[in-house]
């Protein structure tokens, strides 16, 4: 049943990348459809955002209550109906309305799939988090090298996002029996809000979480559009930028829990933040094409492990209310996905989309700063029992700091 519950988180964190790399891959061709310049597009993702956190924030205390199990049963078929309605949106304007609907369900859909992870590393008693990550990376690969090879068959937006929408509603269905319960909480020792409030290592986890999840989405959004516009790139090639991204994070991720384990929690993320500031400098400075792969290529390499760190911490340092913790964490995270892409767009209008790319470099170094405040070796760091059985005396080796 473990691996079960194992092999499905995996195979719906690989199931959200999917849509991820479609949209990602085909966003010159969504500008293409309606017309719109970089600002516009900035502003579908700035909506895209504002629905994830809306629902996140909206139903944090219903996810806490429902868990993570009953949360993706419903999400994730209601992501793929909401991005059918992308698909087949007739109008600028409509397409922001069901931007705004897949964003809503696309969130709440990523938070949940992250609080089901927590429950399945701390059932498993060791770090497995950058491994169920690996999943979107397999997804968002997948999606990727699929949206170019609809580029070069011809088709459009439409066709392309329709076709991975049909395909989500089934599969999500399915994946819904694989999942686990999640621990019951303890009673509360206090009464009210203070019984309820998560601890403050949460919010300092999230602050890291904004500005991995800012750099993350700053390089999706932004990549195709890079290599098309001020690289000359066909829509082809272009595409075929972010899925070279994806293919490094999966290589990352595949062994970034034993990197983990090795080198310590603190020195992993230092040394994702300078190497992924190393790679974006390529990219920016990257004279053609073939060099910025390259460059997103190793900047995917490093930056893999950061985003699964963080929300292994946050389900580590509330054991007792692992969805919530990790909604928290979710929440502010989007916030930086939403946030990073926008100031892209707008200093990209303002000057050029090199000089708007090259903000990834100044976040990650702020990655590799911030990684000092970081709380580790929370009680439990990655998981004090299994989901499913009572507290026993057997301590598990704690990660290294």
């Amino acid at each position: 049943m473990l691996f079960r519950a194992r092999t499905g988180t995996f195979l719906t964190f690989a199931l959200a990348g999917l849509l991820t790399g479609v949209w990602v891959a085909r966003m010159p061709a969504l500008a293409a459809k309606f017309g719109t310049n970089e600002g516009e597009i900035g502003i579908v993702v700035l909506v895209w955002g504002l629905g994830a956190i809306a629902a996140m924030q909206a139903l944090r205390g219903v996810l806490a209550r429902a868990g993570s199990r009953a949360a993706l049963r419903v999400a994730l078929p209601l992501t793929g109906v909401s991005y059918a309605a992308v698909a087949l949106a007739p109008s600028y304007g409509v397409l922001l309305a069901a931007v705004v609907l897949f964003g809503m369900t696309f969130g709440i859909t990523d938070i949940a799939m992250n609080a089901q992870g927590s429950v399945v590393e701390r059932a498993y008693r060791r770090s497995i988090m950058s491994g169920m990550h690996a999943g979107w990376c397999v997804g968002a690969m997948s999606g990727g090298l699929f949206g170019v090879a609809t580029a070069a068959a011809g088709l459009g937006f439409t066709e392309t996002v329709l076709a991975a929408a049909v395909l989500t509603l089934p599969a999500g269905l399915a994946l819904g029996r694989t999942y686990l319960p999640d621990p019951p909480a303890p009673a509360a020792s206090g009464t009210g809000r203070r019984a309820r409030r998560l601890p403050p290592a949460v919010y300092l986890i999230g602050v890291l979480g904004f500005i991995a999840f800012m750099t993350e989405g700053s390089i999706a959004d932004w990549s195709g559009l890079l290599l098309h516009d001020e690289m000359g790139a066909t829509e082809a090639v272009a595409a075929f930028g972010y899925p070279m991204f994806e293919l490094a994070m999966l290589i990352g991720r595949l062994v970034g829990d034993r990197v983990r384990m090795r080198v310590g929690t603190r020195r992993l993320l230092i040394g994702a933040g300078l190497g992924t500031a190393a790679g974006m400098t390529v990219v920016v400075l990257a004279p053609a094409a073939p060099v910025a792969i390259a460059g997103f290529f190793f900047t995917g390499l490093v930056v893999c492990t950061v985003v699964p760190t963080t929300i292994s911490l946050a389900g580590a340092v509330a054991p007792d209310r692992p969805a919530a913790a990790v909604a928290q964490v979710g929440a502010m995270g989007y916030g930086g996905l939403l946030l990073g892409p926008v100031v892209v767009g707008f200093l990209s209008d303002a000057t050029s989309l090199r000089v708007g790319v090259a903000t990834v470099v100044v976040l990650a170094l702020l990655i590799a700063a911030g990684a000092r405040f970081v709380p580790l070796r929370a009680p439990g760091d990655v998981a004090a029992v299994p989901a499913e059985a009572p507290p026993t005396d057997a301590r598990p080796e704690p990660i290294a700091a």
